[in-house]
């Protein structure tokens, strides 16, 4: 089904990408950089040119251009490796709050009839809440040691394999 056509999920309408089709995405020289704001929380950033681990289909996907708001819940498993370096592990969920085509003036959000990003990021939240309160929620796999390339200087390297656990 092309990627603009008028879909449907649980009463919902959308366009974009089919529900349950998925895209691996290599980030190359991620930076990530975070500041201790309090004793157990930490403010980040992370900026990285994000590809396709393969190339898109013809004629697929959004024009060049398009701009993107999304939010993530996510629980990151990290473990120290050696004095500079941790293995790190994210999974969560992650949402579109907006969206800008190329040729509009303004973010998806701030037409008329459309929520505005506070109206979901708040429904987002509260059925985060909803979850948390009333149902086990993931926690995502634990490291599983595995070796590092030859070509890398710095010994073992840790990957993740999937893990159901058992719920609290």
């Amino acid at each position: 089904m092309p990627y603009d056509d008028v879909k449907e999920f649980e009463g919902e309408t959308y366009s974009g990408m089919a529900v349950g089709g998925e895209h691996t995405w290599l980030y190359p020289n991620g930076l990530w950089h975070e500041t201790k704001v309090a004793p157990d929380k930490w403010e980040f950033t992370f900026a990285s040119l994000k590809e396709r681990e393969r190339s898109a289909p013809a004629g697929s996907g959004v024009p060049v251009g398009t701009e993107y708001h999304w939010y993530i819940l996510a629980h990151q498993r990290v473990r120290k490796i050696d004095a500079d370096s941790y293995t790190t592990f994210m999974s969560g969920l992650k949402y579109k709050v907006a969206h800008k085509r190329p040729h509009w003036r303004k973010w998806s959000s701030e037409y008329p009839e459309q929520p505005s990003e506070r109206e979901k990021l708040t429904a987002i939240l509260e059925e985060t809440l909803e979850g948390v309160r009333g149902a086990h929620v993931p926690v995502g796999p634990p490291p599983v040691e595995t070796s590092r390339s030859p070509s890398s200087p710095r010994g073992p390297r840790t990957s993740y394999e999937a893990v159901v656990l058992p719920p609290d």
